[in-house]
């Protein structure tokens, strides 16, 4: 991918290690958008896990230390509980075994963070401005800082006043070990990929993925589709999908997408088998048919036994693997077969792989195969648009204040 590999940027570890922290005011954004449960617990803190480097280099340099982040997807201006990243401020207690206040209304300052303080600032989509990259609001919170440190590779396709703004007001602007490491992976996998490369995009998102994949089209040697965006490409080769999530007005762009896939010798595996169920439901009769056998009252929610092995072959060969999206409805065991099969031949493959994006993780996390993919990534549409190759908001500014 042109330019990937020649951003340049700050990095905390070498302000770090040059002892330009310390006394320092040091400013993190980064990802802590965990999934909860209906009673507010984290299920799944893969994220929270991710950004502890960058807050203990900043603590061991000798810096006070804010961080904040998004959770969900509250209004502007309009604090709800649920909102509130207080169960993300115990979680990181536990993980530094130390406390960690939370602070609300912390816009224009009014709290003290000391150096070798840490401080939870509350949910950053809870001020107005924030989503819109409001000037005034990116200067205020510029000012809390000496040092803006971006370590949310999540938010990086989004411009907004924490992801954006502020960078463009701070006093040094750099990335985080994880914002960082991502740039040097994803560089490793998309400038100069060892081939075949393997791009395995899936999930319930079917429209704002199918763009991508448009594009994802024109460079992978080979496409594996699943979830709901399957289904899609199952009605555009002609097949039945039931009462199947899928969106038949877009039929007309996979047909394209199967048709560029080809042109290059490519192609987009459709599935042969498919395991459907008249319910979404831990109690649904799981039954396996043929993809021409799937009946008006049926909806998929996995691949079948044979397509697995299918696509297990294609990810064995592979020189580069690319993963974002589960291929089933894995949390429920007997729709899960399909992304273990898949998990386990990523797991085996000799490739280089990355695989990334929130489903992803909690798939990576139930079959165990954490050690054996080379790189995680924390980031869903942000890993996705950089597989597309658009420049994304946060890059350019940390690029651009390189080295200021």
């Amino acid at each position: 991918m042109p330019g990937t590999s020649k951003l340049k940027f700050n990095r905390l570890s070498d302000l770090a290690a040059t002892g330009q922290l310390k006394g320092k005011r040091v400013f993190i954004r980064a990802d802590l958008n965990v999934p909860q449960d209906e009673a507010g617990n984290i299920t799944e803190d893969t994220r929270i896990r991710a950004s502890i480097p960058a807050i203990k280099l900043a603590l061991d340099a000798g810096a006070a230390v804010m961080v904040t982040s998004h959770l969900g997807r509250p209004t502007e201006g309009e604090f709800k509980p649920e909102d509130s990243l207080s169960p993300v401020a115990d979680r990181i207690a536990e993980l530094l075994e130390r406390k960690v206040p939370l602070i609300s209304d912390w816009v224009d300052g009014g709290f003290e963070v000391t150096p070798g303080d840490l401080v939870l600032l509350e949910n950053c989509r809870l001020n107005k401005g924030e989503k819109k990259n409001n000037e005034e609001l990116a200067q205020k919170m510029a000012k809390l800082c000496d040092v803006y440190v971006n370590d949310a590779f999540g938010t990086a396709h989004r411009a907004e006043a924490t992801t954006h703004g502020m960078a463009k007001y701070a006093g040094i602007a750099c990335a985080g070990p994880l914002m960082a490491a991502e740039l040097d992976a994803l560089g490793k996998a998309l400038t100069d990929p060892k081939r075949p490369l393997v791009a395995i995009v899936a999930g319930s998102k079917v429209s704002t993925k199918l763009t991508i994949l448009k594009s994802l089209a024109e460079k992978v040697d080979q496409l594996i589709v699943g979830g709901g965006i399957a289904n899609t490409f199952m009605l555009a080769a002609g097949l039945p999908i039931g009462r199947s999530l899928a969106e038949p007005d877009l039929v007309n762009e996979a047909k394209a997408i199967i048709d560029v896939m080809a042109k290059r010798g490519a192609s987009v595996p459709i599935p042969v088998d498919v395991v459907v169920a008249n319910e979404l439901s831990p109690l649904a009769r799981a039954n396996r048919v043929a993809s021409t056998d799937v009946q008006s009252d049926d909806m998929i929610l996995d691949v079948g036994p044979k397509t697995s092995a299918e696509l297990a072959g294609i990810v064995a060969h592979a020189g580069t693997i690319v993963w974002n999206g589960p291929i089933g409805v894995f949390e429920i065991d007997q729709f899960g077969g399909g992304t273990k099969m898949l998990a386990a031949a990523i797991a085996h493959s000799p490739a280089f792989s990355i695989a990334g994006g929130g489903d992803t993780l909690a798939a990576i996390a139930k079959y165990g195969i954490e050690k054996q993919v080379d790189y995680i990534s924390t980031g869903g549409g942000a890993f996705l648009e950089f597989l597309e190759g658009k420049t994304l908001p946060a890059f350019e500014i940390l690029s651009e204040r390189s080295g200021k």
